[in-house]
Parts: C-alpha cells; structure tokens; sequence
C-alpha cells in the first residue's frame, strides 16, 4: 500500500469513529431535523471557510463553472441525505438506522461501475457480500427488539433514501478529484444553508445550551473536521475500499446507542460486527481464497 492510500485509510476510519456519534448529538440537541441540518450548515460553513481561507483555497482558479455546478449538485444530495439520516433516528434506534443507512457502499459499486466503468471483481464482491451479511445480523437481531409497526419500517426506508442520496453525492465527487476536500465540502454546506434557510421555523434560538453546545459540535467536529477527512480518503482511496472501511461508522454507531442509550448487543450483533470487520480487513489487505493448482492434471 502507497504512502496516499494510507493516509487515506486512516482519514476514512477515523471520520467514520466521528460519524459513529452523529446521531447521539442529534438526539441530544432535541432541535427539529431540519433546524438541526441547517445549524449543522452554517455552522460547517464558518468552520470550513476558515481552513480554506488559511490552506489558500479561496481562488477561483480552483474552480470552473462545471465543477462549481456539479459540487453544489453533490450538496443537495449530502442535505437530503442528512434530513433522511436525522429524521429516520426517531423512528428507529441510532443503531438501526446507521446499519441500515450502510447498505449505500454497495450502491455506491454499482453506480460507480454503471457510470465510471470500475470494475466489480469477484473478490470485492465477496467481501462486501460478507460485510452485508453482518449488517444483516445487526438489523434483524435489533428489530426483534422493537415494537415494529409503521414508524419502524418508515424509519428504515428513510435510512434507505438517505444511503442512496450519500452514493450519489460519493459518486460526484470522485469526478472531482482536482477539487481540494475542505472547499467541496464548503460548497456542500454553504449549499444546504441556502436551500434550508427559507424553511426554518427558528425554534433552535431558544434552545438550551446542551442542544446549542451538540449543534455547535456537529457543526465543527462532525463537518468541519470531519468531511475533511472523509472526502480527502474518498479522493485516495479505490471504491471498494471506501465502500469497507465505511463499515466501521455502524460499528461506532452502535456502541455509541449501546453506551448513551444503554442498548445492549446480543450474540447476533457481534457475530454482525465481527463479519463486517472481518470484510473491511479483508479488502484492504486483498485477502483472498486462492486454489492450489491440480499437481496430477499437470502431470507432476
């Protein structure tokens, strides 16, 4: 492995550790979604446009009016994306909804290869199959906790739209590789504060300080530092390999509603969890099942 996919292979784990917590602050600031994704915006978009003032990205020789257009595109999916994610929380358990919402590296393969020509070898598809198992564990061993109903399976197709909405905001900014991380994902937040701004109510201003101390986190930690990270790894790192290491965001996730909300893992979960590390492991090493060759068919 190259000095560049390293580095790419640590911004990706621990961007998913932070995203692992999102919805713990999400739930935390009691704040409507909506409000919720705009503070998220803004707040991002303060924190981004002073690393891209300090880094010098703020020239607009960095970018064309195409690669403008496009990047604004990807932050409307990203916004979407959000809204569904946030809003899926209340209908389901943190943990069900990010293992559910972890179902898009798989659309994020197939649309790559519909529409960037990457190849699906069989041993990508193999380990992802395995991490889908896992997540298959983790969601069925959940949902026999819930009281089921409705909300519950309206909470999992909102965790379905919002996966399909993050692959396709992956899938436009591996086109944009000349683009530097930290200004797409200013143009992404800057986006989303423009398009929400005319729908929201403003009942976060009078909000605690608990709900104003989780938004400002999620504004800087979870977007700021964090799509830094993110779109930095997804810009180095082949599709499938981001598609793997994405697994470890359930994981966090789930410890996560496990140490806040006191959600305990049965034998199930782990044997989900193992599955899904096992895959991500699996990928990024090119772990694969070779067969010997018939020594008698070749006549030794």
């Amino acid at each position: 492995m190259d000095k560049s996919m390293r580095r790419g292979t640590w911004e990706m784990i621990v961007a998913m550790l932070i995203s692992g917590t999102i919805g713990w602050f999400v739930l935390v600031s009691g704040v409507p979604v909506i409000e919720v994704v705009f503070w998220r915006c803004v707040i991002g978009a303060l924190a981004l446009l002073l690393v891209c003032w300090l880094l010098g990205y703020l020239r607009v020789d960095l970018l064309s009016y195409s690669t403008l257009g496009w990047a604004m595109l990807s932050g409307v999916a990203i916004v979407g994306n959000w809204l569904l994610l946030f809003a899926s929380y209340a209908k389901a358990s943190i943990a069900i909804s990010t293992a559910v919402y972890n179902v898009q590296p798989f659309m994020l393969v197939m649309l790559a290869a519909l529409f960037l020509g990457e190849k699906i070898t069989v041993q990508k598809l193999a380990w992802l199959s395995v991490a889908f198992l896992g997540m298959l564990m983790i969601v069925t061993a959940h949902g026999e906790q819930q009281t089921g109903g409705e909300q519950y399976l309206l909470g999992i197709a909102l965790a379905m739209g919002a996966a399909f909405l993050y692959a396709i905001a992956a899938l436009i900014i591996k086109r944009l590789k000349a683009v530097p991380p930290h200004l797409m994902a200013l143009i992404q937040v800057t986006t989303g504060a423009v398009l929400l701004a005319p729908l929201v109510s403003w009942q976060s201003l009078s909000a605690s300080f608990e709900a104003w101390a989780a938004l400002l986190t999620l504004g800087v930690v979870h977007t700021g530092l964090m799509y830094v990270l993110l779109y930095g790894a997804i810009q180095k790192l082949p599709t499938a390999m981001t598609g793997a290491l994405s697994f470890i965001y359930p994981i966090a996730a789930i410890l996560v509603d496990w140490i806040a909300y006191g959600h305990r893992l049965g034998w199930a979960q782990w044997l989900g969890v193992a599955a899904i590390l096992l895959a991500a492991a699996g990928l990024q090493r090119g772990w694969w099942w070779r067969l010997k060759p018939d020594r008698r068919a070749q006549g030794v």
